[in-house]
């Protein structure tokens, strides 16, 4: 075990650190309003909650092999844990996904004006908050069953063709044709989620583009220049959407370059966990940041 190895390790840990508290703190504040100061509670809190839970268990079922791989453990996993490891890891990739494309959709619909044709399906959003979860749960959990059939444990031999070779796992099979209609399928699913980023987001912009200037033309320019918490709740998402798609796109990246490349480096797969882990870590700062309530609450809770 070098140095290196022992760094890159503290590394990763602090990256679930510092992702762990961000995220419990936010899922701490959700479930204060939820409980305690019910006037304060929106629909919109149990997406962040959701979204809280899933970035979790994300960073530790993402980064948790690299971790004992960087301080030496060998042969931790059987062919049993790097099915489970790696298929809620997927899953919880997905989940991610989905639920910031949720989010972005959802308030979309908030804050779309009462004559757009969006404007019917704000008093039914409450009500599909709920069935959109299973949906997605079900949906992630039917796309990556793949995942427990193609993966085992990692042998000595060193693995050579298209497939996914890491620390302590690797596909059952390499240069197989069968991952290519497997890997359509979820770039097809994320395509179609992030265009709904992208639309909701541009949508959001727009909207907050005409309200700036009629704020601008009906007041003052000290209160035109104050943003309403719908606002700032809006730009929060926003931020968040942007940094998804960032970390989304460098990380199907490195996968799939990771997955076809003949030869495959083990430090490539441990810089795609970072990158894969970056989002869930950053998320929560990002509406802390831009929720003044969010941080005097966790201000007070520290203290």
């Amino acid at each position: 075990m070098c140095p290196s190895d022992i760094i890159w390790g503290f590394v990763l840990i602090s990256q679930i650190f510092i992702g762990f508290i961000g995220n419990s703190l936010l899922f701490v504040f959700y479930m204060y309003i939820l409980i305690i100061e019910t006037h304060l509670r929106k629909p919109i809190d149990l997406i962040f909650m959701h979204l809280t839970l899933v970035n979790v268990l994300s960073m530790l079922f993402s980064l948790t092999p690299d971790i004992m791989s960087s301080f030496g453990v060998r042969n931790a996993m059987n062919d049993v844990s790097c099915k489970a490891i790696l298929y809620i890891n997927r899953v919880t990739r997905g989940l991610s996904i989905c639920t910031t494309s949720l989010l972005s959709t959802f308030q979309a619909i908030t804050i779309s004006p009462r004559n757009s044709k969006w404007a019917w399906l704000k008093s039914k959003l409450s009500t599909c908050i709920f069935p959109s979860f299973l949906f997605f749960w079900v949906l992630n959990m039917l796309v990556y069953i793949h995942v427990i059939e193609a993966v085992v444990a990692r042998t000595n031999v060193n693995a050579v063709g298209s497939g996914y070779s890491e620390t302590y796992c690797q596909s059952r099979q390499f240069g197989h044709k069968r991952p290519g209609s497997y890997m359509s399928v979820i770039m097809i699913r994320d395509l179609l989620f992030v265009v709904l980023m992208i639309c909701t987001s541009n949508y959001m912009v727009r909207v907050l583009g005409r309200h700036h200037r009629r704020a601008r033309h009906l007041h003052s320019p000290s209160l035109s220049s104050q943003p309403s918490p719908e606002d700032k709740a809006t730009r929060s998402i926003l931020v968040l959407v942007c940094c998804f798609v960032l970390f989304y796109c460098l990380n199907n990246f490195m996968t799939l370059y990771s997955f076809y490349t003949p030869e495959k480096n083990l430090g490539f797969g441990k810089i795609d966990g970072i990158m894969s882990a970056c989002y869930p870590m950053l998320c929560p700062f990002v509406l802390i940041n831009n929720n003044k309530f969010i941080s005097q609450f966790i201000s007070s809770l520290l203290r």
